[in-house]
């Protein structure tokens, strides 16, 4: 072992260390680091070389009391559905050439737990928060983000004082409606998540999906067809709905799911219960996960672009990290209908 090499595993190494070995100024190594403008890309280079060579690691606490920990804290209610880990992977993407690192918190589905997941991440000194459709209430939602930079997805509710991307899920919704019409069905049922007006939050995701369903069902003179039925966006409670709906002599001839993680357990409950899809009753899921083009599965599903989610959401928060405070934003996505095999014409009884 060399002796320089000894003093870097026994001395920490520091910005002065980097900026000497790259042979710049400590003010050029902190711009880098802060992917501040005026930095051309060979003086990035160079600092990040030597960053690496020298195993240099910005430490978390110091850069906490000069104002800046570089880290970015997304709030999920679980870790199983899939659309999540398609905002995440936004998300990463998205800031894997800076300095950010992301710390998920996955705090279930009660608004009480949320908050103190919220709480949590705002005392271990985040830098911004991305909040994917918090069941939390909106006044403690505003408060947090007047002190920390926030984006929150999937709700609709405008504010001041956070950014937003959202999908046009009545849109979307109208979208399935229309392809399932289309196909013959007139009873279609939808499954989607509580989404009362608590909390003050007017426009959530599922509020949204609900009222462009029952505008689309009306619009087709199928108002008194519709039927909305709520359950927890996870397997388990797809599968309970399922049952729900489909055990009855009048079950729908197709279902629209807020999610395809709830579609899923709607695909095991109607296997229990001895029907086949599409056959004896189309499906039809929301997100377009990855798991929704599997061979065995090939799930109609909307997709709202889960990718771009993250994306736009992580770009929006760096930008009031970095000082945008005059205006909020806020972006929608684009809902599409992907057919696949799981929708089909409906069978006489």
């Amino acid at each position: 072992m060399t002796p320089d090499s000894s003093s870097r595993n026994t001395k920490r190494v520091t910005i002065t260390d980097v900026a000497r070995h790259a042979g710049v100024s400590t003010a050029a190594v902190s711009k880098v680091m802060r992917n501040a403008y005026g930095t051309s890309p060979a003086m990035q280079e160079r600092v990040r070389t030597a960053m690496a060579e020298l195993g240099y690691r910005p430490h978390a606490a110091a850069r906490g009391m000069r104002g800046r920990t570089y880290t970015i804290g997304v709030l999920l209610d679980n870790v199983r559905n899939a659309f999540f880990a398609d905002i995440l992977d936004g998300i990463h993407e998205e800031l894997q050439d800076s300095e950010y690192t992301v710390l998920i918190g996955a705090a279930g589905f009660g608004a009480d737990e949320q908050a103190r997941t919220i709480r949590s991440l705002v005392d271990r000194q985040m830098d911004g928060l991305v909040l994917i459709a918090p069941g939390t209430p909106r006044a403690e939602v505003l408060a947090t983000a007047q002190a920390t930079p926030t984006v929150v997805i999937g709700h609709h509710d405008a504010s001041d004082v956070h950014d937003s991307v959202v999908d046009a899920d009545d849109v979307g919704a109208g979208l399935v409606v229309d392809h399932l019409v289309a196909l013959g069905h007139r009873d279609i049922a939808l499954v989607a998540a509580a989404g009362s007006r608590t909390g003050r939050w007017q426009r959530t995701p599922e509020i949204a999906l609900a009222d462009g369903y029952l505008r689309a069902m009306d619009r087709h003179g199928l108002a008194g067809h519709a039927r909305v039925h709520h359950a927890a966006y996870s397997d388990d409670g797809g599968h309970a709905a399922g049952l729900a709906l489909l055990s009855g002599p009048d079950r729908p001839t197709a279902i629209l799911t807020g999610a395809d993680v709830a579609a899923l357990g709607i695909y095991r409950a109607a296997d229990e219960l001895g029907l086949s899809i599409p056959a004896d009753v189309s499906l039809v899921g929301y997100n377009n996960t990855a798991i929704a083009s599997l061979a065995p599965v090939q799930l109609t599903s909307v997709d709202q672009a889960g990718h771009t989610m993250g994306a736009t959401a992580a770009r929006m928060l760096i930008e009031r990290v970095e000082g945008r405070r005059d205006r909020s934003m806020q972006t929608t996505m684009t809902p599409r209908l992907v057919v696949r095999r799981s929708t089909g014409a409906p069978h006489v009884r």
